[in-house]
């Protein structure tokens, strides 16, 4: 029954988003929520100006509707789906609020850096709080081998590390055409499975949910896309990755299936540090994937090949958590 359940699941997300994007990209282009390019950025995304942004509402939308329909119909609505939700509506809220102001208010930046990072460490503090109150483990698992250490009190400020930097890491990536609906599906898929094999059926049937509903914008987001998922979608995408593996106890096992994010995130810093120290970059631009566009690859190579990297990031944690 629960297999039923999850495949479902996977399916109404889907359908859901198949079916509300084509409704939504109008409703968004007759709103004028269109898509400003930065003047620094490959000069081949200036045709990209003016696309529908915003779109990751309809992600949220589709995660929201099929994870409430599934679980209050089939399985418990637990703790952890109260979480999982509030982080992602929350951090999806703060994305909204940025895409808000770069497309309506003409602030190409949106939200200024610190109250970004305000809004995600108070949501981060607040997931803390429900979790002690609930009894969660402080302890973190080392991958591959039979070794746990106890942060205690520390615990907190790997959590909020974890929500912010996969938060703002999701949304680094976010650079190209489908490149995060792609790599975030087989991440939540890789954590879907690893939920399944602890029968937190809950988890599964959240992260199945959200690989159903990246996989149907992607029909919309794919090169050439007609929607961008925006700040709404890629931050909260990030914040749900990090709640996942945080209440399924695979806190580090995440820095590998996420290991698409955690390059691209490296990436930024070294260029940072490289010219602030050095005044020389090391990529022709950062974040990792606008320095191949760079150096002539086609925006759908970059993708896919992102796509098979990040393919194999999710086997390699499936491997050491599972079968090592």
């Amino acid at each position: 029954m629960l297999e039923k359940v999850v495949l479902f699941s996977i399916l109404m997300a889907f359908l859901i988003s198949v079916l509300l994007s084509p409704v939504f990209i109008p409703f968004l282009r007759r709103l004028k929520f269109g898509q400003s390019i930065r003047d620094e950025g490959p000069k081949s995304h200036q045709k990209k100006s003016g696309t529908p942004t915003m779109g990751g509402i309809v992600i949220l939308l589709s995660i929201i509707l099929t994870v409430v329909i599934m679980t209050s119909k089939y399985t418990e609505v637990t703790v952890n789906t109260y979480l999982l939700l509030f982080v992602t509506l929350g951090y999806g809220l703060l994305g909204f609020l940025d895409d808000f102001i770069k497309v309506v208010m003409k602030r190409n930046l949106g939200l200024t850096s610190k109250q970004k990072l305000a809004g995600q460490i108070i949501i981060a503090v607040i997931f803390y709080i429900v979790l002690m109150q609930n009894n969660i483990s402080t302890t973190v698992a080392i991958p591959g081998f039979d070794v746990s250490i106890d942060l205690s009190w520390a615990y907190i400020i790997l959590l909020i590390f974890w929500l912010v930097g996969f938060s703002n890491a999701v949304n680094l990536t976010d650079g190209l055409d489908g490149l995060v609906s792609g790599t975030a599906a087989v991440a939540f898929g890789a954590f879907a499975v690893l939920a399944w094999n602890q029968t937190q059926y809950d988890i599964a049937i959240f992260a199945v949910a959200v690989v159903g509903a990246v996989l149907g914008f992607l029909v919309f987001n794919a090169h050439p896309a007609k929607v961008f998922m925006g700040d709404t979608g890629s931050l909260a995408l990030g914040g749900a990755l990090a709640t996942v593996a945080i209440l399924t106890k695979l806190e580090i096992i995440l820095l590998i299936i996420g290991g698409v994010f955690v390059i691209e995130t490296l990436s930024v810093i070294i260029q940072v540090i490289s010219f602030k120290t050095t005044g020389k970059r090391v990529f022709k631009m950062s974040p990792l994937h606008h320095h191949y566009e760079l150096v002539g690859w086609s925006e759908w190579r970059v993708v896919v090949t992102f796509w098979t990297v990040g393919l194999i990031f999710a086997m390699l944690g499936l491997y050491i958590e599972v079968w090592l």
